[in-house]
């Protein structure tokens, strides 16, 4: 007797699915919209519920793709923003897609910045354009879409910047995975992995096996000051097992939960700035921004009406963020690798080191990302005494 299709929930793309008649539907993140969806399926005619060419089923093939070819943070930095273009047109078919599907879809986040807005359409486009190479379709009806230029943000951390970052942060797992970046100039997504297998303890250094590194190509050696070095044989001893860097509740971090940990701090940073300056909310303000908010929240799976006071207390949680968040900086990992090698440079490294250091494959990397050098006049009259002697 043949089994009875019903929703399933895949763990690792936090997506519910459903397979009918050999396709696979993906029916998106919440259970309850899921099963409705599910539903809705049903009622159709098995010939309508067939999608070989729907922009879902192709987002599916490249996330299967990418997640056995790719590192695991390359496929969460699509999986999260395909599955939010799938939920917007859960229906649309590839003959259908056309460039304003993706423009509007980006429209609908106001609060992106440039560069988001950028990475939102560069992974439709990506997934389009692997569709076509790889024979799914024979057209790729956006390849004339234009993606915005990347905002190109100054992320040197100075000494005093690192002291005082350093005092706003709480938990003492995230201070940890802070101070051994800025001591290593390492990448998150080596953080983020490392294991006690990689610890080679007698050179006191990382090494990343060649399947385990970036572009796959050669091992990736991290050498370790002092204090990186005793920070890993602690996590060391604490983790023989998995990955070394853990949140305070035991659990490996992620991108995603490092980067709210620095909203926090950010979030702390401007209110202290607001304080400073006098800053406050005035009920004016408050009222004016209540209309804009969803009227309504879920409760115990039934969507119920916000009270006056909870909207009250969301509009002004939300003024106080966008202050605070203009106040303060927004610091995160790779801001202190590129901290590490401005330092590293300016500290007379030569560029070919810091390029191995960094583990670069090209070290005109180096030119092309650290530039800002070249104005930096102090830095250059200090070259030039030191190569005259």
């Amino acid at each position: 007797m043949a089994r009875r299709a019903r929703p399933w929930f895949w763990k690792a793309r936090r997506t519910w699915y459903v397979t009918l008649d050999g396709v696979r539907h993906n029916l998106g993140p919440d259970k309850e919209a899921a099963w409705d969806q599910f539903h809705a399926l049903m009622r159709k005619p098995s010939a309508k519920r067939v999608a070989s060419k729907s922009i879902v089923g192709l987002i599916d093939r490249f996330l299967d793709w990418v997640k056995s070819k790719r590192a695991p943070d390359t496929f969460e930095w699509y999986r999260y923003r395909l599955q939010r273009f799938a939920e917007r047109y859960p229906d649309l078919q590839v003959s259908e897609l056309r460039p304003f599907h993706v423009e509007e879809w980006v429209e609908s986040y106001p609060d992106l910045s440039q560069t988001s807005r950028r990475n939102y359409i560069r992974s439709v486009k990506r997934c389009i354009r692997w569709a076509k190479r790889l024979g799914y379709i024979d057209e790729n009806p956006i390849a004339e879409l234009e993606a915005p230029v990347a905002e190109r943000k100054e992320t040197f951390i100075s000494k005093e910047e690192y002291e005082q970052l350093l005092g706003y942060i709480r938990d003492d797992s995230l201070r940890q995975l802070v101070v051994v970046t800025w001591e290593t100039g390492c990448r998150p997504q080596e953080s983020l992995r490392v294991e006690a297998r990689h610890v080679d303890i007698d050179r006191k250094r990382w090494v990343l096996p060649t399947q385990e590194s970036k572009g796959k190509k050669k091992p990736r050696v991290i050498y370790l000051t002092d204090v990186a070095f005793e920070i890993t044989q602690a996590l060391v001893d604490a983790h023989p097992n998995g990955p070394l860097f853990r949140n305070a509740a035991g659990e490996p971090w992620s991108t995603d939960a490092v980067n709210c940990g620095f909203d926090r701090i950010r979030m702390r940073m401007g209110q202290d700035e607001m304080s400073t300056q006098g800053i406050e909310i005035s009920d004016d303000e408050i009222t004016e921004l209540i209309p804009t908010l969803k009227p309504t929240r879920v409760s115990k799976g039934k969507e119920v009406r916000k009270t006056e006071s909870e909207l009250r207390k969301e509009a002004k949680k939300k003024l106080r963020y966008r202050i605070a968040k203009d106040l303060a900086p927004r610091y995160s990992l790779y801001a202190l690798r590129h901290s590490w090698a401005t330092r590293a440079l300016e500290s007379g490294l030569d560029g070919l080191t810091v390029a191995i250091l960094m583990g670069h494959s090209d070290p005109s990397t180096l030119a092309r990302v650290y530039q800002h050098l070249s104005h930096n006049p102090e830095h250059l009259a200090k070259q030039v005494r030191k190569a005259t002697g």
